[in-house]
């Protein structure tokens, strides 16, 4: 029995036929403990045992580092740790970072950018409103934070936002966005919804590095698709270009990032 026939006989019939379709894109719709990780890790093998992709051009992401650690555990409990180090496996966030990194001078970016915790965001927030004269008895930090990171997972920089703006909360935001934004800058530093911002303006603007992520990454599976937000979605439609090998498993009655932007009517 080989390889591939081996990893199958591990799986029930459902997963056996999630796991070996062929084409893209395919989403796979699931409930809670009907065991969609082991299908997406399972696809990872199966794809490297009988169609011969080489573990560098497989990109898996999910959302959190809880998340993307148990995944890589299970991919290399299946296919080695010397095939598992080559796969790319990580947060959205982490793989934003990684070829910021590696890019960061395309977009004017120091390649040594800081990247802001929640702490430091929340910290930067208050500069911003004390500079733009508002007042925090009458305007909570956290809700003008919160306002501005369901922008940036729009996609909707500040000078959007300001145009968009209705009511006096939203004109308060629009001004604490662009004095916000502009300390990030002149601190060198993206906060964690920025990375993702910056991701999707380096792969729209940048055709050459675009292609090149394109064209590595044959195959792209993502976990617990449902809690995708448009900046992540945007970020993985650049991702995957003209192949559209994209594998998501996810659970629409799931969506536990409802609050961080997630949009479930992507996958509906």
């Amino acid at each position: 029995m080989g390889r591939g026939a081996k990893l199958l006989a591990e799986l029930n019939e459902e997963q056996r036929r999630a796991v070996t379709v062929e084409g893209g894109p395919v989403l796979v719709f699931a409930g809670a403990g009907s065991g969609k990780t082991r299908v997406l890790t399972y696809r990872v093998a199966w794809l490297m045992a009988e169609r011969g992709v080489p573990p560098h051009r497989v990109l898996a992401v999910t959302f959190t580092n809880k998340a993307a650690d148990e995944m890589r555990e299970r991919i290399e409990k299946l296919v080695g740790p010397e095939f598992a180090r080559e796969i790319w496996v990580g947060t959205f966030h982490a793989t934003a970072a990684r070829i910021l990194r590696q890019h960061a001078e395309m977009l004017g970016l120091d390649k040594n950018f800081i990247i802001l915790d929640e702490e430091d965001q929340r910290a930067l927030i208050r500069e911003a409103m004390r500079e733009a004269d508002v007042s925090e008895a009458r305007f909570s930090p956290y809700a003008i934070h919160h306002r501005i990171s369901r922008a940036k997972d729009e996609l909707i920089g500040p000078e959007e936002f300001s145009r968009m703006a209705e009511g006096e909360f939203e004109e308060v935001v629009a001004t604490v966005y662009r004095v916000y934004q502009r300390k990030l800058e002149g601190n060198n530093a993206l906060d964690f919804d920025d990375l993702l911002v910056r991701c999707v303006e380096l792969l729209e603007k940048v055709e050459k590095v675009r292609e090149h992520y394109q064209e590595r990454f044959l195959h792209v599976l993502v976990d617990e698709f449902q809690d995708i937000n448009w900046a992540q979605y945007v970020m993985t439609k650049l991702l995957v270009g003209r192949h559209r090998n994209l594998f998501v498993v996810g659970d629409d009655d799931q969506a536990v990032y409802g609050w961080r932007g997630a949009d479930v009517s992507i996958i509906v």
